[in-house]
């Protein structure tokens, strides 16, 4: 599920009869082998997104509405142009390597914080904030207040946080699944998880910076009876960043598919596997 997609959302929320959730996550996915023969009724063959099923038209309608869904929320608020430069000052794509600096060592509500003031730290904010702002969590209201007030603007997120709240409205949360407070369905998990492959500064100057993030990650419903099961995605984000209180914070932010490689002809697992690999694997802190 794109975030888009937020969107989005890319991390995982189990909920039981407590209506438990797990916390910050964004771990990669374990290729897993099923047994040959009759499979259960989740996975078994070989699968490949693309095809004409019933399953396959409703989880391109859901990532439709989470497309439709961030665009909405971010109209009228990222009009402006916060580049910080001319197009004549703008850098060379960065080597596709990684840097070698350290991560950041702090959270604050569970969220990577306090990035270096310099590109680095940009694209360091910008992987980090692509992970929460496409996450589960951005799904459940009291969590989404708190991702709003820390990853974006003080004078973005007033008015950021009620565009989100109208548009992941209880309609728009049954829609994928899920009650009101953005809890999945006792016995079921559901799964939004993104991994950063790589990041690019378009822009940069000491106060703003525009990053682009090519990202992968998981999205659906892990259950047994389930017509979204989990599948994977391939998207870029763009976050338009501001250098505040001596952290990087989002300004606005806009999403694109792909660029995306062949699918590949792994065997699906069984949605007690993806339910257990969603709460046994951490996430990580994402760094140039």
């Amino acid at each position: 599920m794109s975030l888009g997609d937020e969107h989005g959302y890319r991390e995982s929320s189990r909920s039981g009869d407590d209506g438990a959730y797990g916390g910050y996550a964004g771990t990669g996915q374990t290729r897993t082998r099923l047994p040959e023969g009759d499979g259960a009724p989740y996975g078994g063959a070989p699968r490949r997104p693309r095809s004409s099923s019933r399953s396959l038209v409703t989880v391109v309608g859901v990532v439709v509405l989470l497309i439709a869904a961030i665009a909405f929320a971010n109209r009228g608020g990222g009009g402006s142009d916060t580049s910080g430069g001319s197009t004549a000052d703008k850098p060379e794509a960065a080597p596709t390597a990684a840097s070698g600096e350290r991560p950041v060592t702090t959270k604050t509500g569970g969220i990577p914080s306090g990035f270096a003031h310099d590109q680095q730290g940009a694209e360091s904010a910008a992987a980090n904030y692509s992970v929460v702002l496409v996450s589960a969590d951005i799904l459940k209201p009291e969590r989404r207040s708190e991702i709003v007030r820390q990853v974006f603007a003080a004078d973005k997120s007033a008015e950021l946080e009620d565009r989100l709240n109208t548009v992941y409205s209880s309609d728009f949360l049954n829609k994928v699944g899920l009650d009101k407070d953005g809890n999945a369905p006792a016995g079921s998990t559901y799964v939004s998880r993104t991994m950063p492959v790589g990041t690019t500064t378009t822009s940069y100057s000491d106060s703003t910076a525009t990053v682009d993030v090519w990202c992968t990650g998981v999205f659906g419903m892990a259950s047994e009876s389930t017509t979204t099961p989990v599948t994977s995605d391939w998207f870029t984000m763009t976050l338009q960043l501001r250098w505040e209180n001596d952290d990087w914070k989002v300004d606005s932010f806009a999403q694109k598919e792909g660029p995306a490689p062949v699918n590949g002809d792994n065997k699906v697992s069984t949605s007690d596997e993806i339910s257990k690999a969603v709460e046994e694997y951490g996430g990580f802190t994402y760094a140039r």
